[in-house]
């Protein structure tokens, strides 16, 4: 019975941190609010929607599955490993970003990151969170959590790109060079 609590624990550390951090950047006076990028609902619904397949995952763990289908142990342990990694990646990336985290594209002018986990990407906390829909979608073996992850993937795509013309803006020329050492995902 230890796996439900060792699903759970990550992605509730990585909310934590995301909270925390923004509680402790607030009190320093920045405004992590950013604009953003794409529609607006669309783009809440992309931060929101991530904790549907993180929650599938958690109920199969419980026992609660929607299908009759058991999964094989040894996807079972790639879909485990799979979820620490992505979340070890996000985790990497939201902790590197430090005080230039924002919510969508910054308004003010923050710094370039482009030395530790952001050497290996330009979007780690994204390519950390798409591993985490695909480790669901291994662990449940669900058609509807495989779609609802691509559906999840499909639209950080979109985000980023959309954010990336943002930090060309912000950035100019040591985004453009940035871009041409880094991959958008690894």
């Amino acid at each position: 019975m230890f796996e439900p609590f060792f699903i759970a624990a990550f992605p509730l550390l990585f909310l934590a941190v995301l909270a925390g951090g923004g509680v402790a950047l607030r009190r320093r006076g920045v405004d992590m609010e950013g604009v953003a990028p794409i529609n607006r609902n669309l783009f809440l619904l992309s931060k929101l929607a991530m904790i549907m397949p993180w929650t599938a995952m958690f109920l199969q763990a419980l026992g609660v599955s929607f299908l009759s289908l058991r999964v094989p142990p040894v996807l079972n342990g790639l879909s485990l490993g799979l979820w620490v990694a992505g979340f070890a990646v996000a985790l990497a990336g939201r902790f590197r970003l430090g005080s230039s985290f924002r919510v969508g594209c910054p308004k003010d002018k923050t710094t370039l990151r482009t030395d530790g986990i952001f050497r290996l990407s330009r979007n780690p906390m994204y390519l950390g969170l798409d591993t985490t829909f695909l480790a669901a979608a291994l662990y449940t073996l669900n058609p509807l959590v495989l779609v609802l992850g691509a559906g999840l993937a499909a639209l950080h795509h979109r985000l980023i790109l959309a954010e990336e013309e943002c930090l060309r803006e912000i950035h100019g020329q040591d985004y453009a060079d940035y871009c041409l050492r880094t991959g958008r995902y690894l």
